[in-house]
This record gives structure tokens, sequence and C-alpha cells, in this order.
């Protein structure tokens, strides 16, 4: 199914069978399986600023920078929260379901859509989706409703580079082990 926003053009939207292989190996708990599916080399989180306008916005940027990189010349599903609170850039779009039966809009496209588009709706300081992965589903980047923490899978060279990145604060985890970074507190 393909809709139009009059602020970006025409998009592909999503449906359950884009995010099955997520839906069916996630589970609810505290390990890093509640958001990506173990199904990756390295897993890792990110801390997400407090309320630092410019730290959101480097996070933002480092991690599409990374992102770009392993992911080059393909397309990207992006799916959006539909938490009602605020608008949603495609609110005619049929919803998927992940998780603890949230609802997310899933859209194909790329990383300038990744940086922009939810600036153009929602009034929360992120930009980034929910929820983002390319179309060889070789990475996964997900936030989950209440956490204030990114979880990431993929390649170890990719992880390896999040790891590493000075604009991101992060720690590698293991499966199996509680995903919640030291200081936080899961929801």
């Amino acid at each position: 199914m393909n809709l139009t926003n009059s602020n970006s053009g025409s998009w592909r939207i999503g449906t359950d069978a884009e995010t099955a292989w997520i839906a069916d190996n996630t589970s609810a708990g505290l390990t890093i399986t509640s958001a990506i599916p173990p199904v990756f080399d390295r897993y890792a989180t990110i801390v997400v600023p407090e309320d630092d306008d410019a730290a959101w916005e480097a996070l933002d940027r480092a991690l599409l920078s990374i992102l770009r990189v392993e992911s080059a010349n393909q397309r990207w599903w992006l799916g959006y929260l539909d938490n009602s609170a605020d608008g949603i850039l495609f609110p005619e779009a049929p919803r998927v379901t992940l998780y603890a039966g949230w609802r997310y809009v899933l859209v194909e496209a790329g990383p300038e859509q990744a940086l922009t588009w939810r600036k153009l709706t929602w009034r929360q300081r992120r930009s980034l989706p929910d929820l983002i992965f390319p179309t060889d589903r070789c990475w996964l980047v997900s936030r989950l409703s209440d956490d204030d923490w990114i979880c990431v899978g993929g390649p170890a060279g990719l992880v390896h580079k999040v790891l590493r990145h000075a604009d991101l604060e992060t720690r590698r985890v293991e499966l199996g082990q509680d995903a919640t970074p030291p200081g936080h507190i899961a929801m």
C-alpha cells in the first residue's frame, strides 16, 4: 500500500508481514530480546539524554551516520509508535502490532526521512523513529515506549561502531543479560 503525505510525497506503508520476524522472536522482559530478536551477532543499548536538545541532536546524527554506512543503497523501514498523544505522520495508514500490543505506522523510506519526519508532526524532542531497520534486516534499532534507552542489534562491526562513538553513551549487552543501563529503571 502506498500513501501520500502532503509534506513528503508518496511512500510504501508496511504491514505485519514486514515485522513478523520481530514479533515472532521477541518477548516481554528485561533482556535485549524484549526489543531485538536473537538473530544478530552483537547487541547494545544507547542511553537517551534527558533534557538536552543538543545531546538529542548529537545522538540522532551519530546513530544515523553509523547506520547509513551499514546499509548503503537500501531503503529502511521506519516505525512510529501510535501513542495518540501526538500527531502521526500518516494518520490514515494501517498499523502493525509489536511488543506488548503497541501499534506502529511502518513506512519504507530512508535516512533523511528518519531524521526529519517526526519533527513535522511530533512535539517530542526525539526525531528518530521508534523502530528502524533496513529492508535486508541486517540490523535493528528499537526504542520501547517507556524506556529511556535505545536497543540495537546487528553485525559485530556495526555494534562496535555504536559502542565506540564519542557522542553515544552505550553499553554492550549479551543475550540473557538485563538490557537496562546502569542507573536506569525498566518500566
